[in-house]
């Protein structure tokens, strides 16, 4: 009976125990997060600019139309760039990596999570021993010379969190989850846009070997006509070296262009996860317009960044920190119980007489250390301010890349068009220049050089283009490839499971 009422003390101390803790559930100590400002204007009053600085003078045609919501490559309208970007989150190595590290993270909130429960234990033991009758201090004959110790103890031990301290925990484990996922999300978004990038500039290396092959033909033609025309005594044998020479030249950078071809094609399946030697490409020249990409206002870039968003969680995280080290100041309560069953034998191990428990709170609270707990707390201000300093710069980088590709096409854009007429000039003037060489007005020097310029020309328009493609991948990055900071996990504050 002296048992069973023991049993109910100890079930009344634990629901006291209990609403003592939710009485106290709101005490936390350490600041209240606020989010921090960008460092927009000297007072730091501003979230954002009103408009992106470029976005004035370059508007994209129907913005809305060409909105991308999680797979942006999709407006370049290739099906084969595509089939390839489909392929990187399944297979990129250093993006499992990204996503093994999320996972660890957020096995960290369920590890610390677990202190906002009781921990219960048991260790049971049997022993027999068998005590020597010479044992000093006692007579052998009223000394017991053996015994048997049969023991079932439950121990339970269950940190009141008064100060806060368990829950910051858990939330900055929370926290940190959500920045590792947005790491996932940046680290997705750059493998992307870098297979984007290798894409078009080897699609530009086959408009290259493509406009080259097309020249060496010609080169090849023209080298016939200068060896027909000085058997036939019409044209000085130096004709006939300076088109060998020039024929020579070309060969040898249309033989170059397949070298950065060949390392773009390797560098793609290394991105999807494959060997080099088992992937290749069919050659298609880069034949592409630069699609509309709609920038939006500078406030919602804040939102629209997985690395902003990574670097505000970390913000959020270090205020955490620096609650949980002003909880150090304050003394730790720590409920305990242990209850089980004892017996000298076997035959009366699980008998109500050999049940044991008991219960009762302790209170530790560190009286001297010698400034430690001051210098963890500065330490964690340090480090919220560090991590202030890096959402900001981070943000701040955002911008300057978003203005970057805005001015990148606009200039380009222009060029492009100046290009296509120098483009057109400089066929007029080698059309020009050949018939007059037919009709021994010119010599072959005049010809060589329009042919240089115009071959010249011909390639500066493959590479404005590819500029322009690489700008439009980098704008999409820059704006954060139509990712969203609501697409962060959540994690429920009572559940001891995540998804």
């Amino acid at each position: 009976m002296k048992y069973v009422i023991g049993v109910v003390r100890l079930i009344l101390t634990g629901i006291v125990a209990l609403l003592l803790v939710l009485v106290l559930a709101g005490c936390t100590v350490g600041p209240k997060y606020v989010k921090p400002t960008v460092p927009t204007t000297p007072s730091y009053k501003e979230e954002a600019p009103a408009s992106f600085k470029e976005s004035d003078q370059w508007q994209p045609a129907k913005p809305e139309d060409q909105t991308s919501h999680g797979k942006w490559w999709e407006i370049f309208g290739d099906p084969e760039l595509n089939r390839l970007e489909e392929q990187i989150a399944g297979s990129n190595q250093n993006l499992k990596v990204a996503e093994a590290r999320f996972r660890e993270a957020r096995a960290a909130i369920r590890f610390n999570r677990a202190s906002q429960f009781p921990t219960i234990s048991t260790a049971p033991s049997a022993s027999y021993v068998k005590s020597s009758d010479f044992s000093p201090n006692f007579p052998s004959k009223i000394q017991q010379s053996s015994k048997g110790d049969f023991v079932l103890p439950f121990d339970l031990s269950y940190e009141l969190d008064l100060w806060g301290r368990v829950r910051r925990s858990v939330a900055a484990a929370r926290e940190e989850a959500q920045a590792t996922a947005a790491d996932y999300e940046t680290a997705k978004l750059s493998l992307e846009a870098e297979l984007a990038l290798d894409y078009f500039e080897l699609r530009s290396a086959d408009a290259q070997k493509q406009l080259l092959d097309d020249t060496v033909k010609a080169y090849t033609d023209n080298l016939q006509l200068t060896v027909n025309r000085f058997k036939g005594g019409v044209a000085p044998k130096a004709d006939v070296a300076q088109a060998q020479t020039q024929l020579d030249t070309t060969r040898v950078q249309d033989t170059d262009v397949t070298v950065q071809r060949a390392q773009f094609e390797h560098a793609i399946a290394t991105l999807i996860g494959k060997p080099p030697a088992e992937f290749s490409l069919p050659t298609t020249p880069l034949n592409y317009q630069p699609p509309s990409t709609p920038t939006g206002l500078p406030s919602q870039l804040l939102q629209r960044r997985p690395d902003i968003a990574a670097a505000e969680r970390r913000v959020a995280e270090a205020n955490q920190q620096i609650g949980i080290a002003r909880a150090a100041y304050f003394p730790t309560v720590t409920l305990g119980g242990t209850a089980g069953f004892a017996g000298s034998q076997g035959s009366n191990w699980f008998g109500w007489p050999s049940g044991f428990w008991a219960v009762g709170p302790a209170l530790a609270e560190t009286l001297f250390d010698a400034g430690r707990r001051r210098a963890t707390s500065e330490s964690a201000r340090a480090n919220y301010d560090a991590a202030v300093g890096t959402y900001r710069q981070t943000s701040l980088t955002a911008f300057q890349e978003v203005e970057d590709n805005l001015a990148a096409l606009r200039i380009l854009e222009n060029e492009a068009q100046q290009q296509k007429e120098a483009v057109a000039s400089s066929k007029d003037s080698l059309q020009l220049f050949t018939n007059r060489y037919k009709g021994g007005v010119d010599t072959y020097l005049q010809v060589i050089t329009a042919e240089t310029i115009e071959l010249a020309n011909e390639r500066n328009a493959i590479d404005i283009l590819r500029r322009q493609m690489d700008a439009s991948v980098l704008l999409v990055k820059a704006l954060g490839g139509g990712w969203d900071v609501s697409n962060l996990p959540t994690f429920g504050a009572s559940s001891v499971r995540d998804y």
